[in-house]
């Protein structure tokens, strides 16, 4: 470009990067018109060398099957773009070797931070990338005592307002249904969420209806059935989990118990076959989109600022969204 417009290469990489102080319009047009003529693509790598950033980000996911995450890498995609970074993207798939493996690539190929949905089972892989100050943005989930940025969701408030909706609106023997995981916040907050809840409508421990299974497909199913057959009584749940709600709706429907007028249902997280459900199905909708946008927006902050940031924890505020899947108590009370 600099040897057709007869400019130095200076002048070319200032224009490049929209520094004009120094040329005439004249030659930003000559430029700017040979660049176009060349088809002119800079070298990422050389410049990324130059600058020690790579203009890349990398994010390390721990389940993509569960639709949640679609909404929250959309976030982070459009944070991406509007801020000139490019993503990578990797799923650990609840595996703690994999999670290890990804951040060391992401280290190997120098993406300049790491955004993460922890498997919460590699305490000395995020204490070192704290240690060293590594730019981090943990979402979704918490890491216990890692001095790093979280952004997460009231998960405690979430399902509070879940099963309060139910209590208020008649149902009485209402069960959460949970994975089995003690490394995991956002399921051990939705459990204290839904004690919180029972106990401030007046029932006591001996009224928990807990269940938990583990996290491979087809555990809760069997677990739904095995529950439901033992307390066939039961007229609510609360699903912790997306993936959750599915196996319980097809545990619920092969008893032929009718929802909601057997058995009221509220699922966590919005998707796009929530209000296509037959009935439509009461969620607690997190912000995923906002906490993909944030969780970047907050890494890239880190990344450009000359003494890092101290770090925070934000935390977004869910909602309930009332469709049929809860149900009615009686003829005269509005669908809840």
């Amino acid at each position: 470009v600099a040897e057709k417009v007869g400019v130095s290469k200076t002048t070319v990489s200032r224009i490049l990067n929209g520094n004009y102080a120094h040329t005439t319009e004249e030659t930003r047009k000559r430029v700017l018109e040979a660049i176009e003529e060349l088809d002119y693509r800079p070298n990422a790598l050389a410049k990324g060398l130059k600058s020690m950033r790579t203009n890349v980000i990398g994010i390390v996911l721990s389940n993509l099957k569960n639709p949640f995450w679609t909404s929250v890498l959309e976030g982070v995609e459009d944070a991406c773009r509007a801020a000139g970074y490019n993503l990578m993207i990797c799923n650990s798939d609840e595996d703690p070797g994999l999670e290890e493996q990804y951040v060391k690539q992401f280290q190997t190929r120098q993406v300049d931070g790491i955004v993460m949905n922890p498997t919460v089972r590699n305490a000395g892989l995020y204490k070192k990338l704290a240690d060293t100050k590594y730019p981090l943005v943990v979402v979704n989930r918490k890491i216990p005592g890692l001095e790093t940025h979280h952004v997460v969701v009231d998960n405690v408030k979430g399902a509070y307002i879940a099963v309060d909706h139910l209590l208020k609106n008649g149902r009485k023997k209402v069960a959460v249904f949970s994975y089995l995981n003690p490394y995991v916040s956002t399921w051990k907050e939705r459990l204290d969420g839904y004690r919180s809840a029972m106990l401030a409508n007046g029932y006591s421990e001996d009224d928990f209806r807990i269940v938990e299974a583990d996290q491979q497909t087809g555990k809760m199913k069997e677990a739904a059935l095995r529950f439901l057959r033992e307390h066939p009584d039961t007229d609510a749940i609360f699903s912790t989990n997306n993936m959750i709600t599915l196996e319980t709706i097809e545990a619920v429907k092969q008893l032929n118990f009718k929802i909601p007028d057997h058995i009221a249902i509220i699922g966590y997280d919005e998707t796009v076959w929530s209000k296509h459900l037959d009935p439509p199905l009461t969620i607690i909708r997190q912000p995923g989109y906002e906490m993909g946008q944030i969780a970047v927006q907050t890494l890239i902050r880190t990344i450009q600022a000359k003494r890092k940031p101290k770090p925070q924890t934000v935390v977004l505020e869910p909602e309930l969204i009332v469709r049929k899947s809860c149900g009615t108590v009686t003829d005269s009370q509005a669908i809840c």
